[in-house]
């Protein structure tokens, strides 16, 4: 079977996005963002993931993060939704629990076709360094918007904001992986009763 990989450029006033990316890769990654925090969990996302990804932008983070990583989620959405076709095969719905430390999260995801982003995340803390923590839903709604699924997240517990998003990242990386691994006897069976997704 042929891999389903897909690479995708965005350019704005704003941002140059490439990305590659190999959804039945093993875990390898390479990043250069300016901005840190963010290659850091979207290395958790590769790993966990078990998925390839090349990620470089150019962005004016000279005025804020805000552009870069929401780019980012946007366009990684945009390969993840090229990667993954027709979807035939696939087990469209994917969970995971992962803890580090203290902090515990939820991640739930449904190739559904259908956009939404439900996230429950109370960070104790504004700023992870120079990082915003409110900028990871502007990620996550670029990502959900464009790569087509349903993604709730939910952190259940957590004093350290370091430790909430990393548990998140790492259980999105997980319910990826599940909801994208194919299953033999799916063949080329959209799993939906529509017949499509």
């Amino acid at each position: 079977m042929a891999e389903r990989s897909a690479a995708v450029k965005r350019d704005t006033l704003e941002t140059k996005i490439a990305i590659q990316l190999n959804l039945d890769g093993t875990g390898r990654a390479k990043f250069d963002t300016g901005v840190p925090f963010l290659d850091h969990m979207m290395d958790q996302i590769a790993r966990h993931g078990m998925i390839d990804l090349d990620v470089s932008c150019d962005g004016d983070t000279q005025i804020d993060d805000h552009h870069t990583v929401e780019d980012i989620g946007i366009t990684l959405g945009q390969a993840v939704a090229k990667a993954v076709g027709d979807k035939k095969g696939m087990n469209r719905y994917g969970h995971a629990y992962v803890p580090l430390d203290e902090a515990l999260s939820r991640v739930v995801v449904d190739f559904s076709g259908r956009p939404g982003l439900f996230m429950n995340v109370e960070f104790t803390q504004k700023r992870i360094g120079q990082f915003d923590t409110e900028l990871f839903r502007e990620f996550f709604q670029g990502f959900v918007n464009h790569a087509q699924l349903t993604l709730h997240i939910d952190c259940l517990k957590g004093a350290n904001a370091h430790h909430q998003i990393e548990t998140v990242f790492k259980a999105f990386g997980r319910a990826l992986r599940m909801a994208l691994t194919l299953d033999p006897r799916l063949g080329s069976i959209v799993p939906s009763t529509k017949g499509s997704l």
